[in-house]
């Protein structure tokens, strides 16, 4: 009788657990990787504005510091959305309702991953977009935690923790990154098309 006392309560546990999750609950993979940009001819231009080698390079790269270290160079909810995959509140952060042009990069490093052109109003409380500037900066895996099957979203670069993706999403890609502030560094679009120029080839050759 105990037994069976116990599989009830863990059942509830887990109906409670679900009921109370917040709204990234569903979640798919991106069942169709053209939806979020092709990858460009070596030499071409990159949809986030850099030539597709230098993309490429940036891609390999790894930023790694200890935890002691992180935990210096980020603010304590940069910290615990980041490096401990956790989330921050909804409509109380700091980009679900910015409406300025430009480009998020991951508050990590210095990887441009989100352009606010793909930005749209969800309605969830968080920064929401269709797509990633740069598909090679961005990697999705399955995340089983709270009792969710859901799609986890992290920058390649730095491994940061980024938020979650689902297939709610409007067209064209119907997809929704569903993004924590707090993951994120917000540059203007004169900024970016500043640092686009300084980090293409002929600029860093000259240097």
């Amino acid at each position: 009788m105990e037994l069976k006392h116990l599989v009830t309560s863990l059942a509830f546990l887990a109906c409670a657990a679900t009921l109370l999750a917040d709204t990234e609950m569903k979640s798919t993979k991106p069942s169709d990787p053209s939806a979020a940009g092709a990858a460009c001819a070596v030499g071409a231009k990159s949809a986030c504005g850099l030539p597709s080698n230098v993309v490429i390079d940036m891609s390999k790269a790894t930023v790694t510091h200890t935890d002691a270290e992180w935990q210096r160079l980020l603010t304590p909810r940069q910290y615990e959305v980041t490096r401990r995959q956790g989330t921050e509140p909804s409509f109380n952060n700091e980009y679900w309702d910015n409406h300025e042009d430009g480009v998020y990069f991951s508050v990590c490093s210095d990887t441009p991953l989100f352009d606010s052109r793909d930005k749209f109003e969800s309605g969830t409380g968080w920064p929401s977009f269709t797509k990633p500037i740069e598909p090679a900066f961005v990697a999705v895996q399955r995340d089983t935690s709270l009792f969710m099957v859901r799609d986890e979203v992290h920058c390649v670069t730095d491994g940061a923790h980024l938020g979650h993706v689902f297939d709610d999403g409007p067209p064209p890609t119907g997809m929704r990154y569903c993004i924590n502030s707090a993951s994120l560094r917000f540059m203007s679009r004169k900024q970016y098309d500043a640092w686009v120029v300084a980090h293409s080839p002929a600029v860093a050759a000259a240097k």
